[in-house]
């Protein structure tokens, strides 16, 4: 194992940091609170720093090293590249042996590999201690809790740690996130003009400049690439490479320079993950929404619920997912990532009919669950004394339920015309309730595209009716009436007496938005007269209550 060994660095070689660092105020500040040796209630001076590859952890580490060392806290750093997510990760004695070398000991005086180097790591830090010395130790790029704990330092000196993983129990932790897009521009702009001073591009076209930081999820790694990409090619606008890089099927291909991948960089850490963990990492790229439930993750996998959460547990600590932060038991991931999962799944689907079956299959039981889900969820906004459905308790229920699944639920209508035909229907009634009337008139649309591409003539008046609704609640009155007459057409032909009624109830009423008072009121008395022979009170009493307005109005 000996070729694995990290290569030391000396005391004061903590690397400078790179111009363009920027962005990490608070995360500065919480790691400097751990190694302030007068910080208050003491234990381990001990940061651990998670995060997703590329985050940019490394820089931070050293930027907060640099920061504790200009204020006098530290009087020199041991840095140790545990390589954790390369193909022959660095082994605890391998890090001892190079830190040891970095603290003076000669290689004849070192022990052989097991307990006895700790011994002596411990006892060297200790005499450090003893002469007045506090050291820092960073321990870089570490993949297990293993490689980590015999490297912990004792007495008051003190230890940052980053890795990919959320390692517990090393000491006090914190997940960095991506940098805020001005930030990130900021670090776009200091990139470009440290190989070209005269590099105006991100101030001549901001707009240009955000768009490009934003393809590149104000990750610290896509954008340093990125900013190698621009300076090869001085000539290219920032435009450009935004319309490059936002194109979905090769944005990953589109962040890597020939020495720096951010696919290469995925890839290690997808491999370190079981098969269970890598396939739904890779089945999460079917969902269609911006996150999803525990329970639509289970259905997706085909798990039961509890192995599917733990599942999703792990790929959160390996940062490839992340908790929804503003609601438990939601899980999301990052646009890159996401690229990355579909890059995989579609892989493996090549690999042969069966995989295609399968993917196709858990795509099928996702779209289901959404659809009879929503279903159940649009009874409880049914008129009085209609059956409601015993999957949720009451209308908060059920409303709380698609007010989390809104997103998903719209973004499956788009999947399939039968999805967007059956969601089409179960998600007005909400969505009328909530007043999202934008998405209200998409899912009516879609609605009626879904039954002409199914030929489905049953459902198409409704679908009429439904988008004439959707059309008068925006205030497009002339629209609205020409849906609700095709719609009245349609239900006439048919000879669906009930359908009508309701079509006439709300011709009724972009007529009367239309102050056509004559014909409106001629529209509410049929719908009446339609009702009472169909036996629906409920109805008859609507059109009884929009006569009524009708009437007033003339």
């Amino acid at each position: 194992m000996q070729q694995y060994a990290p290569v030391p660095t000396a005391l004061d070689a903590l690397p400078a940091l790179p111009q363009e660092f920027t962005g990490r105020a608070d995360d500065l500040a919480f790691i400097l609170g751990v190694l302030d040796p007068e910080r208050p209630g003491g234990g381990p001076a001990v940061a651990v720093l998670s995060g997703w590859g590329g985050v940019g952890k490394t820089t931070l580490a050293y930027a907060a090293g640099h920061a504790a060392q200009q204020r006098g806290w530290f009087t020199g750093v041991l840095l140790v590249d545990l390589r954790g997510y390369d193909p022959h990760p660095a082994q605890a004695e391998d890090a001892l042996e190079a830190l040891l070398r970095s603290l003076g000991v000669r290689p004849e005086h070192l022990p052989p590999p097991g307990a006895g180097r700790e011994v002596l790591y411990r006892s060297q830090l200790n005499a450090r201690e003893a002469a007045g010395e506090r050291l820092l130790v960073v321990a870089d790029n570490a993949s297990a809790l293993a490689q980590v704990q015999p490297l912990l330092p004792p007495g008051h000196h003190g230890m940052i740690v980053t890795s990919r993983d959320a390692l517990a129990g090393l000491g006090r932790m914190r997940t960095v996130n991506r940098l805020q897009p001005e930030d990130a521009v900021a670090l776009l702009k200091a990139a470009l003009k440290k190989n070209d001073p005269d590099d105006v591009r991100v101030e001549e076209n901001p707009g240009a400049a955000e768009r490009v930081v934003l393809a590149c999820g104000c990750l610290p790694l896509a954008l340093q690439i990125t900013s190698a990409l621009l300076a090869q090619d001085p000539g290219q606008p920032l435009s450009e490479r935004a319309e490059a890089l936002s194109q979905s099927e090769g944005v990953l291909d589109g962040l890597s320079d020939g020495h720096r991948s951010l696919r290469a960089m995925f890839d290690q850490s997808l491999e370190r993950l079981s098969p269970q963990e890598q396939d739904l990492f890779r089945l999460l790229s079917l969902n269609p929404g911006p996150d999803i439930a525990t329970p639509a993750a289970a259905v997706l996998a085909d798990q039961p619920q509890p192995a599917a959460e733990r599942l999703l547990r792990q790929l959160a600590t390996s940062h490839l997912i992340e908790r929804n932060p503003a609601v438990r038991g939601r899980w999301q991931m990052h646009d890159l990532l996401r690229a990355y999962a579909s890059e995989r799944a579609e892989a493996v689907k090549g690999r042969g009919r069966d995989s295609r079956r399968r993917y196709d299959q858990a795509r099928t039981r996702l779209i289901a669950y959404y659809t009879e889900h929503a279903e159940a969820a649009d009874t409880h906004f049914h008129p009085p004394g209609s059956v409601v459905s015993s999957r949720f308790g009451d209308r908060e229920q059920a409303l709380r339920w698609f007010d989390a699944e809104r997103e998903n639920l719209i973004a499956t209508t788009h999947t399939t015309p039968q999805a967007g035909l059956d969601l089409g229907f179960a998600l007005g009634r909400y969505l009328a309730w909530r007043r999202r009337l934008q998405d209200l008139l998409v899912i009516r649309s879609l609605a009626l595209d879904a039954c002409r591409t199914l030929n489905d003539n049953r459902n198409e008046a409704s679908a009429w009716n439904n988008l004439g609704n959707a059309l008068r609640e925006l205030r497009r009155f002339d629209d609205a009436l020409h849906a609700h007459e095709t719609a009245r057409t349609l239900h006439q032909q048919t000879g669906d007496t009930h359908g009508a009624a309701g079509t006439w109830n709300n011709l009724g009423l972009a007529l009367r938005e239309l102050r056509r008072l004559d014909d409106a009121l001629y529209a509410h008395e049929t719908a009446r007269t339609l009702f009472q022979q169909t036996g629906d009170t409920h109805g008859a009493a609507t059109a009884w209550n929009n006569l009524g307005g009708v009437l007033k109005e003339l």
